[in-house]
Formats: C-alpha cells, structure tokens, sequence
C-alpha cells in the first residue's frame, strides 16, 4: 500500500501543480462546456474561419457563402455569440459580427495548459514504469 500511495504521490509530485486555473471565462455562464459545444458544429467553425480571414461581416454576407438561409446562419451567429466566440455591432440597419479574439485566445491557452498538464502526468507515469521499484528484492 505504501508504495502505492507514494507512486501515485510521484505522478501528481512530478506533473507539477494542476494548471486546471481556468480563465474567468470558464467559470461564467458560458463556461468551456457552451464554447466547445459551439465549436463543435462545422458550420460554426467555417463561420468563424470566414469572420477571421474577412473581417466583420453581416448574417447576409455570411450566408451567400453557405448553402444554408440566412435565418440558419444567425441563429449559429447567436450560438458564437452566447459562448464568447463573437461579438456584434450595429451599423444602421446592419448589425455586423466579428471573431472575439481574446476569447479564442484564452480558449487556446487554456487547452495547451490542458495538454501540457497530460504531457506531464504521462511523462511521470513512464518514468515510474521505467524505474524498478526500491526495495524489490531480486531473490524470491
């Protein structure tokens, strides 16, 4: 048992804090679970790759692009917007959307702590496997 709780110890000891510190996004009422949800449709992603290389843009102008209605395309504008992942503005008649940069960016940051976290637990298991256990005596 001894050894046990000590190994389990070593892996925690040796990956480091838990950077599980999750952005103030990720504690709000569009947490990680609606933003990933939002970018999980293809539609969505496609969209916010169109904002990203053109710049803000209306539900129109994003439609004519897609094979899909205009009324479909805000109501995946409005999904974007409720994780975080868009904001919009009025222009006259207009209302134009645009990538939230910030947010993707702490969406970025936040997975590679995620990855980073893993890398480092798994990193702390393979040197444990690899070690032979002290005390282990070799006669039996």
């Amino acid at each position: 048992m001894e050894v046990r709780a000590g190994r389990a110890e070593a892996v925690r000891g040796a990956a480091g804090r838990v950077t599980g510190q999750r952005p103030d996004w990720a504690t709000g009422p569009a947490g990680p679970d609606e933003l990933l949800a939002a970018m999980a449709d293809r539609t969505r992603r496609q969209l916010l790759a169109t904002l990203a290389t053109g710049g803000p843009a209306t539900a129109s102008t994003l439609a004519a692009g897609l094979p899909i209605s205009r009324q479909a395309v805000a109501k995946h504008l409005a999904v974007l917007q409720r994780a975080g992942l868009v904001t919009s503005s009025k222009h006259g008649r207009d209302v134009r959307f645009a990538v939230h940069t910030a947010r993707l960016a702490e969406t970025a940051d936040w997975l590679a702590s995620l990855a980073a976290e893993w890398d480092g637990r798994l990193a702390a298991i393979k040197r444990i496997a690899e070690t032979p256990e002290l005390g282990r005596s070799n006669s039996t």
